[in-house]
């Protein structure tokens, strides 16, 4: 079992492994074809590394499709023979995924005519970190072989500088911190993520850039990479980013700001160069959704 699975449970391993819907993963588990050292597991099972995984997967199983449609918005910052970072729009995911019908960073670059690296499972060629859907900004995609392995070990290492802004509601108090809270899967709803005990390691650092009457922009550096990293960390301090009605922002307030997402944006992404080791820094301007929504709060 890979190092990075370490503590999930194993129809959410299963998911991860083979690009299967948590549904189809907890399907094989009860038909009897997953062993974990040898024995049926049940599906919220954790799974630890070094435990021998057996995985009997159907015949009929067919890899996820990579669309090759163009991607209106997306834009490229730089492109070299190893790396292509681009900016990524609101909507778009990064890779395919069981289902997923929409536009991807992959598909995109693709069919753009760029080549990206072989690496990882087929639908995540190249990809070595992901935004969520709902979070625009900057992303980069290895090209090379070289990049990509080079890459994935800067993210796993937290070499990686990874800064975003967020608009939260309300004013963080104190105005500069660090929120230090382990992050799982929540315990009632599969699709959100959640502060919970048995979680993993997850530190984001934040300080306030600009206060508003109701809201607050702040400059996020994440030192993990946790799915829904910020929401969930955000909304566990009571100032959840504004717009993320999924993780308890104030409907209203979105409405008033013409808000359909959340208002997050991966700002700078700063790492080492895989071919030179230089110091290299990409910026994302914001998108005009969240422009508007900052105009609307300054205005107020």
């Amino acid at each position: 079992m890979p190092e990075g699975l370490d503590g999930e449970r194993v129809d959410s391993a299963l998911a991860r492994l083979f690009g299967l819907s948590r549904t189809k993963a907890a399907d094989l588990i009860g038909a009897g074809a997953v062993l974990v050292d040898g024995v049926p597991p049940l599906k919220s099972e954790r799974v630890r590394t070094g435990v021998m995984l057996e995985v009997e997967l159907p015949d009929a199983a067919s890899p996820v499709a990579v669309d090759t449609e163009p991607v209106p918005g997306l834009v490229v910052l730089y492109d070299d023979d190893d790396i292509v970072v681009v900016d990524k729009p609101v909507g778009v995911a990064a890779h395919p995924s069981p289902g997923w019908s929409g536009p991807t960073v992959v598909g995109g670059l693709a069919a753009a005519g760029y080549q990206v690296a072989t690496g990882g499972a087929a639908e995540r060629q190249g990809v070595v970190h992901r935004l969520d859907v709902g979070t625009s900004g900057v992303m980069v995609v290895a090209k090379s072989e070289r990049a990509y392995s080079s890459l994935k070990a800067a993210f796993k290492e937290r070499t990686v500088e990874k800064l975003y802004h967020a608009v939260v509601q309300g004013h963080p108090d104190p105005s500069r911190g660090t929120v230090d809270a382990p992050i799982g899967r929540h315990p009632k709803d599969d699709w959100r993520w959640a502060v919970t005990a048995g979680g993993k390691e997850s530190v984001t650092h934040y300080e306030t850039l600009e206060a508003f009457r109701a809201a607050s922009l702040l400059l996020i550096h994440l030192e993990t990479g946790r799915t829904h990293q910020i929401r969930v960390h955000m909304s566990a301090i009571r100032h959840p980013c504004v717009g993320d009605l999924t993780y308890g922002a104030d409907p209203t307030l979105s409405a008033r700001l013409g808000l359909t997402r959340q208002w997050l944006h991966a700002r700078e992404l700063a790492f080492a160069h895989p071919a030179s080791g230089e110091r290299v820094r990409f910026t994302s301007p914001y998108p005009a959704d969240l422009e508007h929504a900052l105009m609307v709060l300054r205005e107020e």
